[in-house]
C-alpha cells in the first residue's frame, strides 16, 4: 500500500489519528452508554422486514428512575413519532426493560433516543437504524 519510509507531515499524521478516535467514540455511543454505574443501552432487533427496539438499563447497586423512549421512523411508508416514558427499578442482575417498539423498517431510517433521570443526574442512549440491516 505504502512504500517503505514513505512520510506524512505530522499535521496528517495527527488528523488521521484524531478521526480514528472519533469514529471509535460515535460508534460506541451510538447503542448504549457503556461506563457507569447506570448504563442505559438500545437493543434492536431485524426480523422479516420488522424491527424491535427496546430500551434497556443496568445498574451496580439499586436505583429507581424515570426514562422517556423517543422513535421517529421516516420511510416509504410514511413518518412516525413514538414517544414512551414512565417510571423503573433496576438493580445488580436484575436491567429494567424499559419500553418497547416493532415497526416496518423496509426502506425506512428510525431514530432512536432513550434518556432515562436517576438521581437527578441524565443519562441518554442514542441509535440509527436503516432498514437495509
Amino acid at each position: 500500500m505504502f512504500r517503505k519510509g514513505t512520510r506524512f507531515p505530522a499535521g496528517t499524521v495527527l488528523l488521521l489519528f484524531g478521526l480514528g478516535a472519533a469514529g471509535i467514540a460515535i460508534g460506541a455511543g451510538q447503542a448504549g452508554t457503556a461506563a457507569g454505574p447506570v448504563r442505559c443501552e438500545i437493543r434492536a432487533d431485524l426480523t422479516n422486514g420488522t424491527t424491535s427496539l427496546e430500551g434497556v438499563v443496568h445498574a451496580d447497586k439499586a436505583v429507581s428512575g424515570s426514562y422517556r423512549l423517543r422513535v421517529n421512523s421516516s420511510g416509504a411508508s410514511g413518518r412516525s413519532n413514538i414517544d414512551q416514558g414512565g417510571d423503573f427499578t433496576a438493580g445488580p442482575g436484575n436491567p429494567a426493560r424499559l419500553g418497547s417498539v416493532t415497526l416496518d423498517t423496509r426502506g425506512a431510517r428510525l431514530d432512536a433516543s432513550l434518556t432515562i433521570t436517576v438521581n437527578g443526574k441524565t443519562i441518554e442512549c442514542a441509535d440509527q437504524i436503516d432498514g437495509a440491516i
